[in-house]
């Protein structure tokens, strides 16, 4: 278990500085480019991210649950990355012209061409960090993401100061990929198979394909907004939706993007050893709605003040809409790890079936209510969260023996920690009225406030993770007292 604590302070703290630029860069980009010019950024990005789902062609998830991985195991993983990867990069390349007439944006067409690029590099490096996730080895994948993290931001603010516009972001995420790469091939073991190879290539390939399955219909449904409403509204309301949904973005890349990683390989250990996965998601789901359902429940209250400061005055019609899908991230949350507890216990088919049955309601519910604008597609989310989250809960039912009542319990120590949190905040939010004059005394007031209290809930509740705080305190201070 020390491993995975391990694991998770490195994956935590890469996320955690990237989060600060991230954030440092959004303060500076939402200044200097226009709602329109993000937009088209947007539109590339979602793009780009279900042409991504294709490239990974589930390699990662492959070698990190594989009971018996061998080199020729890992040369075939790598000659089927690099082959789908290099196959998407030809294809977003070619079909730029036709997106960008499509969405009538020659801008799209030119971010898309770019991002390309990075596709032919990422296979050179994504084999050696999933080997490294596999051994819950982190600290190489601290290196590299941070060192990326910093690489991108200069040159996306460096970009949109120099007037690049639009494409000061694409050419950020195309240097982000580089530093990456180069860290990743500088750090690998010295006996890390080097070149692609076909022995076990058909094994590869029958998990690829269901995993690929996965991923696809995870970023359809994630990015179906921004797709939807730039064709059926324009850019400018894209770039609304997405500061709104950024909001959201700051709980993935504080902890999401950090656990995730750690909990399929956590998972993966648990079935290889024969111990029941529900355990350990039962536990995991409790640890992250401890953090998250506060973290939502304070974003809605102060969607307004937190906007403004990051974003500036010109986002605030952005406002109503995080707040709602602060709602349906909180309906969410339980049921994110779902199918990487499905995938540990070796039913790669049935984890893609999940998700897209999840996925099409997702759509299905946007696409029902995008008529009414951006306020309709955001409750139509929520809408489409509550029927996600009950099928769900019949998948890992039939598949792991979780019960509803057992999920409900591993949430109740959450439950009773977010309404501590949010009673005092509510008398807050009726009491303070936010401005532009003095949202940054609401913010920190709010804000201290709610870390005061939420600490408080976690100790009075007996809420596991309280005993992880805990536990981490004794160990810096134990190192200090030395």
């Amino acid at each position: 278990m020390s491993s995975v604590r391990r694991s998770l302070l490195f994956s935590l703290t890469e996320n955690y500085l990237g989060m600060v630029l991230q954030l440092a860069s959004s303060l500076v980009i939402a200044r200097l480019l226009t709602p329109t010019e993000i937009g088209i950024f947007a539109v590339a990005a979602v793009l780009s991210a279900l042409a991504s789902t294709f490239r990974d062609f589930g390699v990662a998830e492959y070698l990190i649950q594989e009971k018996n991985l061998t080199r020729d195991k890992i040369r075939a993983a790598f000659a089927a990355n690099l082959a789908v990867s290099w196959l998407m990069a030809a294809g977003m390349f070619f079909g730029s012209s036709v997106v960008g007439e499509f969405y009538r944006q020659d801008g799209v067409a030119e971010v898309m061409r770019v991002q390309s690029i990075s596709f032919l590099l990422i296979p050179f490096g994504a084999v050696t960090m999933a080997y490294f996730r596999r051994e819950l080895n982190y600290q190489p994948i601290l290196v590299a993401g941070v060192f990326s993290n910093v690489v991108a931001f200069a040159v996306a603010v460096g970009g949109a100061w120099l007037g690049f516009s639009y494409m000061s972001l694409a050419w950020s995420s195309l240097a982000g990929v580089v530093a990456m790469v180069a860290v990743s091939v500088f750090m690998r073991p010295k006996d890390f198979p080097r070149w692609p190879g076909l022995k076990g290539i058909r094994e590869v390939v029958h998990f690829g394909k269901h995993a690929s399955g996965i991923y696809l219909f995870g970023q359809l449904g994630r990015n179906a907004p921004e797709a939807v409403i730039g064709k059926v509204l324009d850019m400018a309301s894209v770039a609304f939706f997405s500061r709104a949904n950024g909001l959201l973005e700051l709980f993935n890349r504080t902890v999401l993007r950090a656990v995730t990683p750690v909990c399929l390989p956590y998972f993966s250990q648990a079935a290889r050893a024969g111990i029941p996965v529900r355990e350990g998601y039962l536990k995991a789901v409790a640890l992250i709605t401890g953090i998250g359902w506060p973290f939502f429940v304070a974003m809605g209250f102060s969607a307004y003040s937190v906007i403004l400061f990051i974003y500036g005055d010109q986002w605030m019609t952005s406002v109503p809409f995080a707040q709602i899908l602060c709602l349906a991230a909180m309906i969410e949350l339980p049921f994110y790890l779902a199918t990487e507890v499905i995938i540990a216990e070796g039913r790669i088919d049935e984890s893609n079936r999940l998700q897209f049955f999840v996925q099409l309601i997702r759509v299905c519910s946007l696409v029902l209510v995008i008529p009414f604008g951006l306020l309709g597609a955001s409750w139509g989310l929520v809408g489409g969260a509550l029927l996600g989250a009950f099928v769900a809960q019949l998948f890992l039912l039939r598949l792991i023996g979780m019960h509803v009542s057992q999920l409900f319990r591993a949430c109740i120590p959450s439950l009773r920690v977010t309404l501590s949190v949010a009673i005092p905040e509510a008398v807050l939010f009726f009491s303070f009225e936010q401005t532009q004059s003095n949202f940054l005394y609401f913010l920190l007031a709010f804000g201290s406030m709610t870390v005061v209290v939420w600490l408080a809930a976690l100790k009075y509740w007996r809420h596991p993770f309280w005993d992880e705080i805990r536990r981490i305190w004794l160990q810096v201070r134990g190192r200090f007292s030395a």
